[in-house]
């Protein structure tokens, strides 16, 4: 997937940020839901590219951070 077509794929996705990223915006990530995947993406390029990682994946990664 390119990232026009990861861009048009994303954009109906309902994007947020966790709670600890403050107000002040600075170095966030943001995540999104889907069937049997999370999205990932840097909230300062939200046109940019998206990391796509099974639930489990980041459930684990999660339970390790």
């Amino acid at each position: 997937m390119n990232n026009a077509e990861s861009s048009a794929v994303t954009s109906d996705l309902a994007w947020f940020k966790s709670s600890y990223s403050g107000t002040e915006g600075g170095d966030c990530v943001e995540i999104a839901t889907g069937t049997g995947v999370v999205h990932v993406r840097d909230s300062k390029a939200a046109a940019g590219p998206v990391v796509r990682v099974s639930r489990e994946a980041w459930a684990g990664f999660v339970g390790a951070a």
